[in-house]
């Protein structure tokens, strides 16, 4: 497994789920989006490991784990301040 590889599969689903984050207005709608582009990049990540290149696979799978991890934690500060639940 290559560096190079895995530093373009995670600058390429950091990517993809900052733009996808972006479509959002506000902090429901952003946290949405980034599961859902989440789970399209675990998903490309399956299909990498199988098919493609398993360095690529590891740095999509480590972005989008840190860009959950992101948007749970932004969802657990605002319930914390606020106590209301941002999801629904």
């Amino acid at each position: 497994m290559r560096g190079t590889a895995v530093l373009a599969g995670l600058a390429a689903a950091t990517c993809w789920l900052v733009l996808f984050s972006l479509l959002g207005s506000g902090l429901a709608s952003r946290v949405w989006w980034t599961v859902v582009a989440g789970g399209a990049a675990w998903l490309s990540a399956l299909l990498l490991v199988r098919y493609g290149d398993r360095g690529v696979a590891v740095g999509v799978a480590v972005a989008t784990g840190i860009g959950w991890a992101i948007a749970g934690g932004a969802v657990a500060v605002h319930w914390g301040l606020t106590g209301d639940w941002p999801l629904w």
